[in-house]
């Protein structure tokens, strides 16, 4: 093999070596970029989820669609989360929240 044909495989191979290199990143940042629209996604399905709550509350139907009405009222539920009476407050909200999960899995009476 003759230098010429030496150096012209060689670069052939660094070139292929390249592209391979490129196809490698450009699938690594591809899979990052996919990880964080995963997360982005969770995301924001679990603030969708929490605003459907609102709305199941009718919270938004009483307070005129106010939302420093609503945050108000979030505002003193934490608050009253803070205080010493914190597990009774849990366990009186819990059994409404699931008494009006309840309520709404009924079949619709004809």
């Amino acid at each position: 093999m003759t230098l010429v044909q030496a150096l012209t495989a060689s670069r052939a191979a660094l070139r292929r070596v390249t592209v391979a290199r490129h196809r490698l990143q450009l699938s690594q940042a591809r899979h990052d970029r996919q990880d964080w629209q995963v997360k982005r996604r969770e995301r924001t399905r679990h603030l969708i989820e929490l605003g459907g709550l609102v709305v199941k509350a009718e919270l938004v139907t009483l307070a005129d669609d106010d939302r420093a009405v609503i945050l108000g009222l979030l505002v003193e539920a934490a608050a009253k989360l803070r205080d010493d009476d914190r597990e009774r407050h849990l366990s009186l909200w819990r059994r409404r929240g699931r008494r009006a999960f309840e309520m709404d899995a009924l079949p619709p009476a004809d």
